[in-house]
């Protein structure tokens, strides 16, 4: 851990006192560099933000033709070693929220410095060693200031005058029965600064206070989740419309460390609850709708399933599963309107399978490519719709115990004989290790015939033919290409052996060409 480091977790992790942590305060609003306060702000790609001039020199990147925005070939190396990497111009632009924030404390000092009483601060600064290397030389005495103002004041304008490094601490001495005047005059100082701030650190998008902000390359900076819902929809900043190259689940795009410094530093207790507040609006209660559900076509049990998701709401529907569970229910689309059980006529098929993502693929202009696998099936029992998409309350389906599905087949095969004619009849009429190898049997035959819906790369994604009966079905329907709505057959089966029998009937159809 840099020194840099230790001192933000040693400072800012708990509410700071205006009084007693005034040298705490001030380091959070200090440039790294130059120690002053921050000038022209700059929050860099890694969440850290320095001054503009104190920028490092810029170099030419060779090789670089993709994205093809100005600036991008300029870079400069990141003066923060725990980050060390480069930083192309184009994405360092000013931060507009830090610069306001600091216009707003620079004010707000000058107005206090202005009125201040003839009672000095007296400060002293404290000799330190880090690391084996003295940043104040043994042979000097400690400097003393006395600058009037308060704690507060005093030490920001320690600041700006460029006296007082960001690394060195200081004492503070008070004035003998002008101590309770000084704390009153810090507490008055902080209060002023929180009250002309708060405008600033409030989203543009939810206008809340921010929570885990994150900064656009063109400076602006939005609540995280704020930030990547409006991508969702558009891959430009909401607020100046410049097109943002940022992934729009921004996972991997760290937080603007010094306003989560700040904010932590000065409002512990409003970011808190603030935190608690969207984590109860996140949070379904009990027998709530909370399936999100993505209508489209049919996935099956234990079967992969490839989607490609470019609709915005189905975009943050996505980026919801993969931040949570990583499920989701799918559903095939009602395109008639067909009534649905207890739910009536409805936009979707009530029966469908839930889906786990195995991996998912961002692409630039924001569509994502999903692979996925199918775990179980379930009905919908009510629904309704969160941010554009449709969510539920789902009964799983289960099939019936094996015992249950022993005495259907004994039943069944025990009926009587039925003419040939009637094939239906005899599907009944077979046993369940039958109506697996009929489909077995018709597999190889249509290998042996190159069929080109059983090529070896629908082979090498779904598998060659499970020898399982309660696997089969689901394999067939997911290879064979006929209609979802044929195949949407087996999703309210509760039995190995309708499913089965549904294949079979598929297969008879398709040998005597009546399909």
């Amino acid at each position: 851990m840099s020194q840099h480091e230790r001192l933000l977790e040693n400072n800012a992790t708990f509410g700071l006192s205006p009084h007693e942590d005034a040298r705490a305060l001030v380091r959070l609003i200090q440039c790294t560099q130059c120690s002053r306060p921050y000038r022209t702000p700059v929050t860099l790609p890694c969440g850290r933000s320095i001054c503009r001039p104190c920028l490092p020199q810029t170099y030419e990147r060779g090789n670089i033709t993709y994205p093809d925005i100005p600036g991008r070939k300029e870079a400069f190396l990141c003066p923060f070693p725990e980050c060390g990497q480069d930083h192309p111009v184009s994405d360092c632009g000013i931060d507009v929220t830090l610069t306001k924030v600091m216009e707003s404390i620079a004010e707000v000092v000058a107005k206090h410095a202005s009125v201040a009483s003839s009672a000095p601060t007296m400060m002293e600064e404290v000799l330190r060693w880090d690391e084996g290397v003295s940043l104040v030389s043994t042979a000097e005495k400690a400097a003393t200031y006395e600058i009037s103002g308060g704690r507060l004041v005093a030490t920001y304008t320690l600041a700006a005058q460029g006296q007082l490094s960001y690394y060195v601490d200081l004492n503070y001495q008070s004035v003998t029965g002008l101590a309770e005047t000084e704390k009153a005059l810090d507490v008055t100082v902080l209060a002023e600064i929180l009250e002309a701030t708060q405008r600033e650190v409030d989203c543009q998008v939810c206008y809340n206070l921010m929570l885990d902000p994150v900064t656009t390359p063109c400076g602006h900076t939005l609540c995280r989740k704020c930030l990547a819902r409006t991508l969702d929809h558009s891959l430009h900043c909401p607020v100046c419309r410049r097109g943002l190259a940022l992934p729009p689940s921004l996972q991997s795009q760290p937080s603007n460390a010094t306003i989560v410094e700040l904010l932590n530093g000065l409002c512990p207790d409003a970011i808190a609850a603030r935190a608690e507040a969207v984590t109860q609006e996140e949070r379904p209660g009990e027998g709530e709708m909370d399936v999100p559900l993505f209508i489209c076509t049919l996935g099956f049990p234990h079967q992969p399933t490839f989607l490609r998701i470019f609709e915005p709401r189905y975009r943050l529907m996505l980026r919801r599963c993969v931040e949570g569970n990583r499920e989701f229910g799918m559903l095939m689309y009602n395109r008639y309107y067909e009534p649905q059980s207890d739910l009536g006529p409805v936009h979707f098929y009530h029966y469908g399978t839930m889906l786990r993502i195995l991996h998912c693929q961002v692409l630039p202009d924001g569509t994502s490519l999903v692979e996925t696998r199918g775990m179980y099936r379930f009905q919908v029992r009510a629904h309704g719709v969160l941010d554009g998409y449709a969510v539920a309350n789902v009964e799983r389906v289960e099939d019936v115990p094996l015992a249950e599905e022993e005495r259907i087949e004994s039943e069944e095969i025990s009926r009587p004989a039925v003419e040939e004619s009637d094939v239906a009849g005899q599907i009944d009429r077979m046993p369940t290790a039958t109506l697996l190898a009929l489909g077995r049997e018709f597999i190889s035959r249509m290998q042996g015939r190159s069929a080109p819906w059983l090529q070896q790369r629908v082979l090498d994604i779904h598998g060659q033919p499970p020898d399982d009966a309660a696997l089969f079905a689901y394999w067939f329907a997911s290879v064979l290409p006929i209609s979802d709505e044929e195949k949407y057959k087996l999703m309210g089966t509760t039995t190995v052996r309708e499913r089965l029998k549904i294949t079979a009937s598929w297969i008879r159809r398709i040998e005597s060409q009546r399909w």
